[in-house]
């Protein structure tokens, strides 16, 4: 692993030398690419550099040790290693984990989908609760949130959603999301007390670039129509909402959130770049990761992945197996504690197949 930390670091000290080169200072795609690269690559070496200068002064005080000293200065010897023992453990711990493979997408911008699964007007109010939390979640972490496409009941509860969150590294935190979540309450339309078991799902995907995905115009099909809110009704006159369906795949995009024509065309067609892309990622990983499963989920949207009980004020994840009596915290947004625990799980488990 030294030889691999070492090539880092001569790759970022080459990096380094680039970024102050006129040329590469005046060609945006370079200076771009290879300020990313620096960036990504930080981290990991300023890690190694810490982990080589502890590595000589715990080697030098190793060396004190074995020299004629009082006893002030031997205790004082003795703690200075234990420290830096200490220390090394820990970097040597972190390096590894920065050393795992690095998911592409990871810091990518993410669209999220949403669906009222079983339970008709309640998995709908589930899917609204979703929303929300998933907004609070990314207004805590300074991310932006941007409606894409909305499908309402009578109730306010969403039959679907679709919705952007801008932010870097969105996609590391918010892929773990993807999956069925599980409500188990009593509704607000439930008369007689009963707690029902309702679902709603979850679909997290890395917003595909222009560069990532490229649609032709002779492969897409733009319809219009008006505008719907809750019950159907007419709630535009003019044909502003656009759908666009990419005729070799069949995938389909919708968008009517915004007043305008070419507005709500950029958005469908950014959600129906994003969902080919995601197709297509899935497929490759599926070819990867035929003969493995992680731990944390597959990200099949059918997957459960989660229940919310109400009644308990709990709720757990199924796939690493961990309970939170903090229903009301989580449902307000503060889903971080859930996410890393996730996060760690799936490192744990690539370190344990020696990836």
């Amino acid at each position: 692993m030294l030889d691999k930390l070492q090539a880092l670091a001569d790759r970022y000290d080459k990096l380094s030398e680039l970024l102050c080169d006129p040329d590469v200072a005046s060609d945006n795609k370079k200076l771009r690419e290879y300020s990313k690269e620096q960036s990504d690559l930080q981290p990991t070496y300023e890690a190694y550099n810490e982990y080589k200068q502890v590595s000589e002064d715990l080697d030098a005080a190793k060396e004190m040790q074995g020299e004629k000293l009082d006893d002030e200065m031997r205790e004082m010897v003795k703690m200075e290693i234990d420290e830096l023992s200490t220390r090394q453990k820990e970097l040597d711990e972190l390096i590894r984990v920065l050393m795992l493979p690095k998911d592409p997408n990871d810091d990518k911008n993410v669209i999220v989908e949403i669906r009222g699964a079983a339970g008709g007007d309640e998995a709908a109010l589930f899917a609204a609760d979703l929303y929300r939390m998933y907004t609070r979640y990314a207004d805590a972490q300074g991310w932006r949130v941007e409606l894409m496409d909305v499908n309402t009941n009578d109730l306010g509860g969403f039959k679907e959603v679709v919705f952007l969150i801008n932010g870097r590294g969105a996609y590391s935190k918010m892929k773990y999301e993807s999956g069925a979540h599980r409500v188990q309450r009593i509704p607000t339309t439930e008369s007689g007390g009963r707690i029902h078991t309702s679902t709603s799902t979850v679909a997290v995907m890395p917003e595909a670039e222009d560069f990532d995905i490229e649609i032709h115009d002779k492969d897409i099909r733009v319809d219009t129509f008006c505008s719907s809110g809750a019950g159907g009704q007419s709630v535009n006159t003019t044909k502003s909402a656009v759908r666009v369906t990419h005729v070799p795949t069949g995938i389909v995009a919708t968008c009517q959130d915004g007043k305008s024509q070419n507005s709500n065309k950029e958005k469908a067609l950014q959600v129906l770049r994003t969902r080919i892309f995601d197709m297509k990622r899935m497929e490759e990983e599926a070819k990867i990761s035929v003969e493995r499963k992680s731990k944390v989920g597959t990200g099949d949207r059918s997957e459960r992945i989660r229940t919310y009980n109400f009644p308990q004020s709990r709720v757990t994840d199924h796939r690493i197996g961990l309970t939170m009596h903090k229903l009301d915290q989580i449902m307000n947004g503060e889903i971080e504690d859930i996410l890393s625990a996730l996060t760690i799980a799936q490192q744990t488990e690539l370190m344990d197949r020696g990836e």
